[in-house]
Formats: structure tokens, C-alpha cells, sequence
């Protein structure tokens, strides 16, 4: 087993510690507390090759690995958890259905002006009373000539703002559950889609979250992406990928978390010495670091898998859940560690508490997870 990364893998971690250095560290204090969208900055990334990185060159994608791309997802999330979302959101959830399930003329028209940066992109599969029971939905498809008309309403959706395309979820066939499930492509200008005023979050607060609506919404009859029915195979096809992405977002808000607690270790100075000389402070650390690592390992073997053809749903799974609730555990350990400093708003530690929480939650809840995981190992 090999466990060092390639130089080109290497390569890429330190471009975007520069990039991130220079472009997203000055900013994303400002971007939190505004809260604003680091428009700028998306601009820079998509001038990067970075928001199509695992996508063939041929759709304007950068054709690199998965493992690659989520390297860039974890050095973005050490920087500004905000960014690395955004990016996520348009690079997974919206981009894999459309290079997975489209046609040929689906990919040349909303791929590949997603993979270079023209536009982002949105998955709004949650509803208000739909979460994890995606069979709960309400909102319907019917086929009225050559168009395809949808009513209903998507709440939780990131991007949805500031997206060009949304994938879109909806029933086609209420009577067949999940079966009944179809996705669409909805390009932001159609008739009858409104989007609503960004949702204020606790974290994560530069990436743009809104509800979306559909009153007798029209999209062209080509835009079903998949067969009819296949919406919910699409959704869970397109999660399990995701979930490698938010465990890469919960890996950099961790090590962000232990980066600021050495830092501050080192120079606050009590009973005459640094702190980090108490052997309280150094377990901290140790445990800290420990988990950070496993995560890594969990993470970057989960992308492996994918780049490998092997199954990895369980091995996403796995990484989503250790990582975020490791992301949880260690800035709750790194706003202790700062003290009363580390409670003040403005602060990185603090930055860093609550943009964490939100990795056990969405695509899918750490109590998701262990029933993914379960199912794997009982089936």
C-alpha cells in the first residue's frame, strides 16, 4: 500500500494553498460575517480549470482524478468553508447527474458551461416536508406537448441564487414512490421558477442557500434527464459521490481547527509559559491531530474507490460521518483551547465551530450514514 501522494497530487495541494493564501484567506472573514458571495473568487477558480476537475477536457473539464478534486475541496474548506461548498455544490451535485445520466447534446449545452466556470450550478431535491423520505415530495412533472410543466417548492437548495441550471427532482408517477421520481434540467430563466431570498445560516454563510419556486414551470420536453423514473436513482447515485466532497469540507474545517490551536498553543502565554507546555493542552493536540489523520485516510481512500471503479457508497459513508463529526469534536476543542477569545465573533476558532455542524447534516445526516453503512454490511 502506498499512502504518499503522487507529485502531480502534491502539485495540485500546493496550488491551491497559494491560491487560497492569496484569494480566500483575506476575504473570508468579510464573506461570513457580511454575508456575502465571494463572487470574485469563484471567478478566479474558474479561470483555474478548478470548477470541472474530475470532467473530461472535451466538456471543458480539467480531466484530472476524483482524488484530485477533493484535495482542492479540502485545502478550499481550510480556507473558507463558504467557497468550498459552492464549489461542491456545482462540481457534485450538480455536474455528476448531467456527465453520468445526460445525453450527449444535455452535456455539450449545461456541462460543459459549468466545468468552465460560465455559470454554476444547483440540485434541489429537499423540500419542506421532504428531507431524508425523498419519496415525501410533492412537487410534480406533467408532460403537456413538448413541454414539461412542474409546480412545487424546494427549500435548502445552495447555489439556487446565483445558479444558471438547477437539477431538479420531481414526481412524474406519485403512485410508484421513489419509482415515480424523474429529474429534470431547469435552466434559470424558465418560465415559472422563482427563487426565494437567501436563507441566514449559522455557518457557511457566504454560500448562497434559498428556497425554490415552481409555478407552472415550463422546460423543454428533452431536458428529463434520464429515463422517466430514474430520478431517485440519479439523486442517491449523485449523493454517494457528494458525500466524499462534504467529508473533504469537514477534513479542511478540521485541520483549520488544529492549524489555529497550535498557533495559539505556541504564543498565549499563562503561569509564565506557552500554553501548549501544559500537558492538557498537548493531549488535546494529539487527540486532535489523530483524528484529522484518519479522516484524511478515510476521505482520500473513499475518492480512490471512486477513481478506482469500485464500489464506494459504504466507503463514502464512512467518510462523511468520521469526518464530520471529527470536524464537530476538534473546533469545539480549538474554540476551548482559545478561551474566551476563541467564543468572540470575528475569530477564526469561532468561524470554524459553526461552519462544522453543518457537514453532519446535509446530504445526508450522520444518522443517514449509519443506516448506509448498516445496510452494507447486512445486505
Amino acid at each position: 500500500m502506498d499512502f504518499n501522494l503522487t507529485e502531480e497530487h502534491q502539485l495540485i495541494r500546493q496550488n491551491v494553498k497559494e491560491f487560497c493564501e492569496k484569494y480566500v484567506c483575506p476575504i473570508a472573514g468579510e464573506v461570513d460575517q457580511e454575508p456575502r458571495f465571494p463572487a470574485e473568487t469563484v471567478k478566479k477558480l474558474a479561470e483555474q480549470d478548478w470548477l470541472g476537475i474530475p470532467y473530461p477536457v472535451e466538456y471543458g473539464g480539467a480531466g484530472s482524478d476524483y482524488l484530485s478534486y477533493i484535495i482542492v475541496l479540502e485545502e478550499l474548506s481550510r480556507a473558507c468553508a463558504s467557497t468550498c461548498i459552492t464549489v461542491e455544490c456545482h462540481t457534485s451535485l450538480a455536474g455528476f447527474p448531467l456527465f453520468k445520466f445526460g445525453t450527449e447534446e444535455q452535456k455539450q449545452k449545461y456541462l460543459t458551461p459549468l466545468c468552465k466556470g460560465e455559470t454554476l450550478g444547483s440540485f434541489a431535491l429537499t423540500e419542506p416536508g421532504a428531507g431524508t423520505d425523498a419519496a415525501a415530495g410533492t412537487t410534480t412533472a406533467v408532460l403537456d406537448g413538448n413541454e414539461w410543466v412542474l409546480n412545487g417548492t424546494k427549500t435548502f437548495i445552495s447555489n439556487a441564487p446565483v445558479a444558471g441550471v438547477l437539477i431538479v427532482f420531481a414526481m412524474t408517477d406519485k403512485s410508484k414512490g421513489t419509482k415515480g421520481i424523474s429529474a429534470f434540467i431547469v435552466p434559470a430563466g424558465a418560465p415559472g421558477l422563482q427563487i426565494g431570498k437567501h436563507l441566514n445560516k449559522m455557518g457557511i454563510r457566504g454560500s448562497l442557500t434559498s428556497e425554490v419556486f415552481m409555478k407552472d414551470c415550463r422546460i423543454p420536453k428533452e431536458n428529463l434527464l434520464g429515463g422517466e423514473g430514474q430520478g431517485f436513482k440519479i439523486a442517491m447515485m449523485t449523493l454517494d459521490g457528494g458525500r466524499i466532497g462534504i467529508a473533504a469540507q469537514a477534513l479542511g474545517i478540521a485541520q483549520a481547527a488544529l492549524d489555529e490551536s497550535i498557533q495559539y498553543s505556541k504564543e498565549r502565554v499563562q503561569f509564565g509559559k506557552p500554553i501548549g507546555s501544559l500537558q492538557a493542552i498537548q493531549w488535546m493536540l494529539a487527540n486532535m491531530a489523530t483524528e484529522v489523520q484518519a479522516s484524511r485516510f478515510l476521505t482520500y481512500h473513499a475518492a480512490w474507490c471512486y477513481d478506482q471503479g469500485l464500489p464506494y457508497s459504504s466507503q463514502a459513508a464512512m467518510a462523511k460521518l468520521f469526518a464530520s463529526e471529527t470536524a464537530s469534536r476538534q473546533t469545539d476543542r480549538a474554540v476551548q483551547i482559545h478561551g474566551g477569545i476563541g467564543y468572540i465573533k470575528g475569530t477564526k476558532a469561532e468561524r470554524l465551530y459553526r461552519d462544522a455542524k453543518i457537514t453532519e447534516i446535509y446530504e445526508g445526516t450522520s444518522e443517514v450514514m449509519r443506516m448506509v453503512i448498516a445496510g452494507g454490511l447486512l445486505r
